[in-house]
């Protein structure tokens, strides 16, 4: 492989490369090194452009937030995963509204507040005060919205959907605990699915580097023909090319934060000696 360092040239070989990117990112690697493989074999894999459906949006609160429900302490509350608008009815009316080119409402939501069990994310001032961090994920938010909307009205809208799914759980609206910077403009960042690819190269901004699989074969798993795959295939992390194995969550159990396409690649590594 053939890499620029400082403005020189560096070549590195390896009898191994494991590939964090997204499979359809690989492709296109591939393809800017002259691989001509994809278009000369009828039975290779072809990994189409991947479509994420989520908006992540990052807030700075104050303090949390009281919850409408007073029985229950905030602290226990946003300690786990806390989920908002995902009943099921209301999880196929989202979809269905997406698929008809509209924003979800009420909008699916997943907040996770991660200050509350690592505080040194935040700077010492902040560490010492009731400032917590949180980050929401809006589901079923398909990455063609961009394509109807626009990106910046798109932002708009979902920054619009995410702060009245939050406020239906809440005693008061989460804007009245938003901190603020110093030219007073609201802690909030929203990142559509647009945004993530130009920020991390996830193409159409899939967290999850393409759609989900079964995490076990489809033949079964331990079957008779198992001696004839090679490690790289019983541990999910081929591609078309014995020497390139996935890392990543292209693989296909999965991965994201798990780091399991990671362990399973080093697997196959291991095992194929």
């Amino acid at each position: 492989m053939t890499f620029a360092v400082g403005g020189s040239e560096r070549r590195i070989r390896g009898d191994v490369v494991l590939s964090g990117v997204a499979p359809a990112v690989l492709e296109e690697l591939l393809a800017a090194g002259g691989d001509g493989a994809h278009g000369d074999r009828a039975d290779a894999v072809v990994n189409p452009r991947p479509e994420g459906a989520q908006v992540k949006v990052n807030l700075l609160l104050t303090r949390l937030p009281r919850l409408r429900d007073a029985e229950v302490d905030p602290v226990a509350a946003f300690s786990g995963t806390f989920h908002v608008n995902e009943l099921g009815s209301q999880i196929a009316a989202a979809f269905a509204r997406a698929l008809g080119g509209e924003v979800p409402s009420p909008l699916p939501c997943e907040i996770y507040c991660h200050t509350l069990s690592d505080r040194s994310i935040l700077g010492p001032e902040l560490a010492a005060s009731e400032a917590q961090t949180m980050t929401v994920f809006g589901l079923h938010v398909p990455d063609r919205l961009v394509d109807a909307h626009g990106n910046d009205e798109l932002r708009a809208l979902l920054e619009s959907a995410v702060l009245d799914s939050l406020d239906a759980v809440l005693a008061e609206p989460v804007t009245d605990v938003l901190a603020r910077d110093a030219h007073g403009r609201p802690c909030l960042e929203v990142r559509t699915t647009r945004d993530v690819e130009a920020s991390v190269g996830m193409p159409g901004g899939h967290i999850f580097h393409g759609d989900l699989s079964w995490p076990w074969r489809e033949d079964g798993g331990d079957g008779a023909d198992d001696g004839a795959l090679s490690p790289a295939e019983r541990w999910g992390v081929a591609t078309r090319h014995p020497r390139i194995l996935v890392c990543g969550s292209g693989a296909v159990r999965g991965g994201a934060v798990s780091g399991i396409g990671g362990h399973n690649a080093a697997m196959a590594v291991l095992e194929a000696g």
